[in-house]
């Protein structure tokens, strides 16, 4: 019988191994109090599913959204209809607050909005410490011409009420035609800094 110990040393953990699929960087931008942060390019039939990562972004306004939405074309109004879920947990520094919640009011329901990752990025100095927002977004099939196109994300965040939150929001673009761009943006005032990276899975 297969052991975890066996499985682990013996099998050959590689990407093709596991199933997990080979990721290839395609572009990568770094945000510089920039309004938002757009990819253009390389989302395509190449890849049939595309990730999206954040690292260490930070708004210019503390306590702003951080948040996306997709276009089709050379098109560049990024207000494709949405239908999404969000949940998150969260614990405050003091240890005096924490749950598990549903948030209604970060969800969209056949909506033209820009689709919330993360509420309430902070960017305060805490312990000397910039606060800021961690984590990525997957979207499937954007190419395809059949389907409507799925979206899941999960964002580690420190929130600007000094609590911890870990965030996860998933929905679909009720739009059979590709998508050929993805724009993100916080709420209110600029993308000071932070890496986004792009990524095709093979």
């Amino acid at each position: 019988m297969a052991t975890y110990a066996s499985i682990k040393y013996d099998m050959d953990l590689s990407s093709n191994a596991t199933g997990a699929g080979a990721m290839t960087l395609l572009s990568t931008q770094t945000a510089s109090s920039d309004s938002t942060i757009s990819f253009t390019s390389g989302i395509d039939d190449t890849y049939d599913e595309h990730v999206f990562q954040f690292i260490n972004i930070e708004p210019a306004t503390d306590g702003a959204d951080f948040s996306f939405q997709v276009e089709t074309g050379t098109n560049s109004d990024y207000n494709q209809t949405i239908t999404s879920t969000y949940f998150r947990a969260y614990h405050h520094e003091a240890d005096n607050g924490e749950a598990l919640e549903y948030v209604a009011a970060k969800d969209l329901a056949q909506s033209t909005n820009f689709q919330v990752l993360a509420g309430a990025v902070g960017n305060g100095a805490d312990g000397g410490d910039d606060e800021c927002a961690s984590g990525e977004m997957h979207l499937y099939a954007p190419s395809n011409t059949t389907f409507v196109k799925h979206f899941t994300s999960h964002i580690s965040m420190y929130e600007n009420g000094n609590s911890c939150h870990t965030i996860f929001s998933a929905g679909y673009i009720n739009d059979t035609t590709a998508i050929t761009r993805v724009q993100f943006k916080f709420s209110s005032g600029a993308i000071a800094t932070g890496t986004f990276k792009l990524y095709g899975v093979s």
